[in-house]
């Protein structure tokens, strides 16, 4: 069992219910209702549209259940949270982003599925189920959820731009130096932004820029969390390569909007994303330009360290039956249909082979959508997304983030001090 951990906000202390762990209900036998917090039901580009799916399939299977769909910005996940179960009225089941996990777990003291799942229920569930993506979801070797919608970063690619400048597009770049190369060369010879970048911009996480950091040997911060290192020189060589394709004008800092906007048009050669947009780049490439996708690119002869941005479904309730209910709605949502829907209708990488092989699943798909397959590739590198340290993560993430955009997109060339300046004050920050 995990010890009973509180909430405190001012002089204001919320002991939460699991302080005496029991196993969830076998069954369902009664009617029940659950709150289920869902950031994608709050935004049509983001999946509304395959969640409203997924709950009605849900319904259907399972009369006596009924889900009370919150849709809450993935912005405000949090804040909602925190604020409604200090009410009492907070959500039985929960789409949390990793970035929150850490601070959810240390704070709220949610239950691990492991403490209150049957083994053998979890155990069948899990099997089948790619093990790096399982893996999302587990702090200090318990399980406290599952990865629900997420995605490594891919590099999107314009082959008619590509083609236009004289570049070769059946040979997409893979090395960082390769795609300063096609970059440059594909804004001197037509104009357009040769890369576009999601990993900077007023709602970006850290997701993407950890993976970045870490391809060239750097970190945002230590394995323990307990020093930020994103002004070490690993990191700042990085940022220097985009910096250079940004001071080259080939590289415009455009909010995630614009960058999807100008991608979806056809007036950008490359955009590095997480895949949750192609549904949208499809959409703009239809009948206009020949839409394609590779890997996350190397520095060098180094490995990639593609890392995963989304979020996890977590259980929050203590109530043997309404647990059973969250369980058996967290099934279906990450079953061979679930992510299915996941995939093909909302963007984000399928978790199961069996989905990915299937005829009756995503085969077809799949080879219908090229674009899709690099993302799957890379669950075999995929490095976890780790969560910033401490109640003040937020505000780190703040300090980092402001600090790298300055580096890459501001007028002073010498980025070290500024990193190292940024990297100061974020230690600050960090719990002793």
């Amino acid at each position: 069992m995990k010890p009973v951990r509180h909430l405190l906000l001012g002089a204001l202390a919320a002991t939460l219910p699991f302080a005496a762990l029991a196993e969830m209900a076998p069954a369902i036998e009664e009617p029940v209702t659950i709150r289920f917090y869902n950031y994608n039901l709050a935004s049509a580009g983001l999946g509304r549209e395959g969640t409203l799916e997924m709950l009605e399939t849900f319904a259907g299977a399972n009369p006596l259940i009924t889900v009370e769909g919150v849709p809450v910005p993935a912005a405000e996940v949090m804040s909602r949270v925190q604020a409604d179960v200090i009410a009492g009225q907070g959500p039985d089941i929960a789409q949390i982003i990793f970035a929150d996990l850490g601070y959810l777990v240390e704070n709220f003291g949610v239950p691990a599925l492991d403490d209150i799942t049957p083994a053998a229920e979890l155990e069948a569930h899990l099997e089948g189920m790619f093990p790096r993506g399982i893996e999302l979801a587990r702090l200090d070797g318990s399980l406290y959820g599952l990865a629900y919608v997420f995605s490594t970063p891919v590099l999107f690619y314009n082959a008619d731009l590509f083609a236009e400048a004289g570049l070769d597009p059946d040979q997409p770049p893979r090395t960082w130096e390769e795609v300063t190369h096609a970059a440059l060369t594909i804004h001197a010879q037509t104009g357009n932004a040769g890369l576009l970048t999601g990993i900077f911009g007023a709602s970006a996480y850290d997701w993407l820029y950890q993976g970045f950091l870490r391809s060239n040997g750097g970190r945002a911060m230590s394995e323990d969390r307990s020093t930020m290192m994103f002004g070490e020189p690993e990191a700042v060589e990085a940022l220097a390569t985009l910096r250079n394709i940004a001071q080259a004008g080939a590289m415009p800092n455009l909010p995630s909007s614009g960058a999807i906007e100008a991608m979806s048009s056809g007036n950008a050669g490359m955009f590095l994303i997480t895949s949750a947009v192609q549904g949208a780049l499809l959409r703009g490439a239809e009948g206009n330009f020949d839409l394609r996708a590779a890997p996350m690119p190397t520095f060098g002869d180094k490995p990639a360290t593609p890392t995963n941005s989304g979020s996890a479904l977590v259980i929050m309730t203590d109530d043997p039956v309404r647990q059973r209910a969250a369980w058996e709605l967290m099934q279906h949502l990450t079953s061979d249909y679930g992510y299915t829907v996941i995939t093909s209708r909302i963007g984000y990488v399928p978790l199961r082979q069996n989905a990915v092989e299937s005829e009756e699943y995503l085969a077809p798909f799949l080879r219908a959508n090229p674009v899709v397959q690099p993302n799957i590739d890379q669950l075999e590198t995929l490095v976890p997304w780790v969560p910033l340290p401490g109640p003040s993560y937020r505000q780190i993430l703040t300090v980092m983030m402001n600090a790298s955009e300055q580096a890459v997109f501001g007028t002073d060339d010498n980025i070290a001090p500024i990193l190292a300046d940024a990297q100061r004050r974020a230690q600050a920050l960090v719990p002793n």
